[in-house]
């Protein structure tokens, strides 16, 4: 996997991107566990291939709608790549996934919507460092969790903070302040 480049690393942001897309997954499509970690493994490797030429860590919102992973009336082509290698169809993936989702993979956050009036959620966010780690201010602390705990999906048109509730914490709890946009 691609995940350093010249720029910075990009594990962290798509390691929780993933991990979002791979819990609906294992909630709703009753994907075992090898499957699970093939669609994780294959659908970072595609992101970190697709966004290793336009990741800037200096101009975080620069390539911004490149890094964008939409599913709407169209499937995601890089989302529908990784649920083909495991012997999911594109109309499968419909069933499991939200019809309505964005999901921005931008470097030090990760952000979705569900639904075209949803709330914007941050699902991780970091604060650049000069040692080259981003120190980790909220969502998934440990990356490579994500998709161990699981849990129930939300309804598409309830707030951040219910979601969150419901979604559950994949780390433990961390003084921090919660960033919604509508």
């Amino acid at each position: 996997m691609h995940t350093l480049c010249a720029r910075g690393t990009m594990k962290p942001e798509i390691n929780a991107a993933v991990g979002f897309l791979s819990r609906f997954l294992r909630i709703k499509g009753h994907v075992n566990d090898r499957q699970l970690q093939t669609f994780s493994q294959t659908l970072q490797d595609i992101l970190a291939e697709q966004y290793k030429h336009h990741w800037f860590p200096d101009r975080p919102n620069k390539g911004s709608g490149y890094r964008c992973i939409r599913i709407n009336h169209k499937m995601d082509p890089l989302v529908g790549q990784a649920g083909q290698r495991i012997g999911l169809s594109i109309q499968q993936l419909y069933l499991l996934l939200p019809s309505e989702l964005t999901l921005w993979v931008d470097p030090f956050e990760v952000s979705y919507r569900i639904g075209e009036d949803g709330s914007i959620c941050v699902l991780y966010e970091s604060l650049p460092s000069t040692n080259g780690n981003p120190s980790v201010t909220t969502g998934n602390s440990n990356p490579t969790s994500s998709v161990a705990q699981v849990s129930p999906m939300v309804d598409s048109h309830i707030s951040c903070k219910e979601e969150l509730l419901v979604l559950g914490r994949t780390s433990p709890a961390k003084p921090y302040m919660m960033t919604v946009s509508s």
